[in-house]
């Protein structure tokens, strides 16, 4: 059983910065690709991010191209992602997820408990 934990979320104010961390522990985290995802009350989980096991692909929506970066530290058993230019709409609770599947896939089995991130205007 993986259990994963975010932490980096906060308040900032529009086109600042912000950098998540997510900790693994429990599993094979070098063999899972890694996901950030996002959910405001009242809507859809939306997809944020995606990382290969090996690092060597990744993928984003397209509302957060340009802006955020998705990586992982192996050794570490962390993900990150770091987040700039951000934007009230980029507001909401962020949760890390991890898969034994492709990014293709969409499939992710572990999720974390979520960090707040809020964008004052």
């Amino acid at each position: 059983q993986v259990q994963l934990l975010e932490s980096g979320g906060g308040l900032v104010q529009a086109g600042g910065s912000l950098r998540l961390s997510c900790v693994a522990s429990g599993g094979a985290f070098s063999s899972y690709t890694m996901a950030w995802f996002r959910q405001d009350p009242g809507k859809v989980r939306e997809f944020v991010a995606a990382i290969s096991a090996s690092a060597g692909d990744t993928y984003y929506a397209d509302s957060v191209k340009g802006r955020f970066t998705i990586s992982r530290d192996n050794a570490k058993n962390t993900v990150y992602l770091q987040m700039n230019s951000l934007k009230a709409e980029d507001a909401a609770v962020y949760f890390c997820a991890a898969g034994g599947y492709t990014i293709a896939t969409m499939r992710y089995d572990y999720w974390g408990q979520g960090t707040q991130v809020t964008v004052s205007s």
